[in-house]
């Protein structure tokens, strides 16, 4: 995680976000009034679909289980009818 106060987030936004972006590092803006972290929309998707997830009861233990299985109780994905 990048580092910075608003000043220098001033300074070297475009530099900032674009490194942010490419690379999926936040920023940690710090400011008189507090702090903000800045991530990029790719890392913003990745938290909410997850959140998203999480919500759904039980499925995380489901999920847990069938990491688990033996691969004879999957079904070959030639043979899932779409």
């Amino acid at each position: 995680m990048t580092n910075t106060n608003i000043t220098n987030f001033r300074k070297k936004i475009y530099e900032m976000l674009e490194a942010t972006i490419q690379y999926n590092e936040p920023i940690h803006i710090s400011t008189k009034k507090g702090n903000a972290i800045v991530i990029s929309e790719e890392d913003y998707n990745n938290l909410m679909e997850t959140l998203y997830i999480s919500s759904i009861p039980g499925l995380k233990d489901e999920l847990m289980e069938r990491k688990n299985a033996s691969e004879d109780e999957f079904v070959d994905e030639d043979e899932v009818e779409w």
